[in-house]
């Protein structure tokens, strides 16, 4: 596991570049999902914009405006933002061991804040009076809803992140009660489901306000959905942050953070020494399962120790060279994030291959909200997850949210046909 860029080119390339610190391998993927996503739904705009299911926005802008102070006064706050954490981290080596710490922390340099500031301010004033002109002038442009994406990556950036922290920390409210701040400010613990209910609000709020049919801009988003959740999924696998499985008691985890067969003896060792690492929040017990590999799979498919874990999780491993980040779990458990991984790969490669086939309206997003719902139902079982106690039933919350998908996805694809979607092509 590589808990930032850093260790990744420090273990593989033999390369020190501590400025790597700050590169979160987990921030990393959750990065190049969301550019992943956007490159994919412009694509499948414009598609749909060529066959006619978006009519453009005319928007009237103002050109040759002369710099204000007012103009670049967001460029200078902005500036001081960046100049007070960002360079202040980069002139504070004590902090390069700690980076998320002291981010998220009040620590920062006032002087590098102001003279960022500055900067800023001066690359924007400068920017503006290179298109000024001595008259204003009044245009009318063409906005396509493709064009659009890159606003609407940051709104489902911000309200995804906002949204699958928040189900987090519901999910997990007694360690939110204890430690709020840190919970808060902790760079793991995401709900996706969250992030996506977030995120979908948020967007359908804004193509409401710019006037395009929610419905085609869903039908886009699905493979797009569906292949970043694969890549955020491989931030858990390659971090380590916590979302793996429960227990594989058919292997035990060397010091060196390997793993290897099991046997009685050795097992009720472990779990007498390590057993409270793995007793759930709710004190129910240690979730396990006992599974070998076979029909000639590796035994990595089936058990994971997630030495280097981000989480700091486990015993510490003799003979470590990756400073804090030196634990691994004494008994491994399943890699349930690398298991998503390829089944969504799988579901992604299927929407992407009926994306032109199903011609009504919603339909498509239909199917992204069933198989994603039946994709978490199938892992569900093999994770470590926190119970509910609903209808009589034990159940956690990403259960109770993939059964809602299903049953959503269900009603939307049969009652897609009566969807008006203001297009100007007529669905067959």
């Amino acid at each position: 596991m590589y808990p930032n860029l850093y260790y990744f080119f420090k273990d593989v390339f033999g390369i020190s570049l501590p400025v790597f610190k700050l590169i979160n391998a987990f921030g990393f993927f959750m990065a190049l999902s969301f550019i992943s996503a956007a490159w994919l739904l412009k694509k499948e705009l414009r598609r749909k914009q060529q066959t006619g299911y978006f009519t453009p926005d005319q928007k009237k802008i103002t050109v040759g405006e002369k710099p204000t102070f007012y103009g670049v006064l967001p460029a200078f706050l902005w500036g001081c933002i960046v100049g007070y954490k960002l360079f202040g981290l980069l002139f504070t080596p004590a902090a390069f061991n700690t980076p998320l710490t002291y981010l998220s922390s009040p620590e920062g340099s006032v002087p590098l804040g102001i003279s960022g500031g500055f900067v800023f301010a001066a690359l924007r004033w400068f920017e503006i009076k290179r298109h000024a002109l001595p008259q204003l002038q009044q245009k009318n442009i063409t906005v396509w809803p493709a064009q659009r994406v890159t606003t609407m990556a940051l709104i489902a950036a911000v309200t995804g992140l906002l949204g699958a922290k928040l189900f987090d920390n519901i999910e997990n409210w007694h360690a939110f009660i204890q430690h709020p701040l840190a919970s808060i400010f902790s760079a793991t613990g995401f709900a996706f489901y969250g992030g996506l209910i977030a995120a979908t609000l948020a967007l359908w709020y804004y193509a409401r306000k710019r006037k395009f049919a929610f419905i085609h801009l869903c039908d886009a988003a699905a493979p797009a959905l569906m292949f970043a959740y694969a890549v955020g999924r491989m931030g858990c696998q390659v971090a380590g942050d916590g979302d793996w499985g429960v227990i594989n008691t058919a292997y035990l985890s060397f010091q060196d953070g390997k793993i290897g067969y099991s046997d009685p003896g050795t097992l009720d060792t472990a779990i007498a020494m390590y057993g409270n690492i793995y007793i759930d929040e709710q004190q129910k017990g240690i979730p396990q399962k006992q599974v070998k590999a076979f029909a000639g799979l590796p035994d990595w498919l089936f058990a994971c120790s997630y030495l280097h874990n981000i989480n700091k999780a486990g015993v510490h491993a003799k003979r470590c060279t990756f400073d804090d980040y030196c634990n691994y779990l004494p008994i491994p458990v399943f890699p349930t994030p690398l298991y998503e991984i390829m089944m969504a790969i799988v579901l992604f490669t299927v929407l992407w291959a009926l994306r032109k086939k199903i011609k009504i309206p919603g339909r498509l997003f239909a199917l992204y909200l069933v198989l994603a719902g039946i994709e978490r139902l199938v892992i569900e079982p093999l994770r470590v997850h926190i119970t509910y106690h609903l209808f009589g039933l034990h159940i956690s919350q990403a259960e109770i949210i993939s059964v809602l998908l299903v049953a959503a996805g269900a009603a939307l694809y049969l009652y897609a046909p009566h969807i008006k979607t203001g297009s100007s092509r007529v669905s067959n």
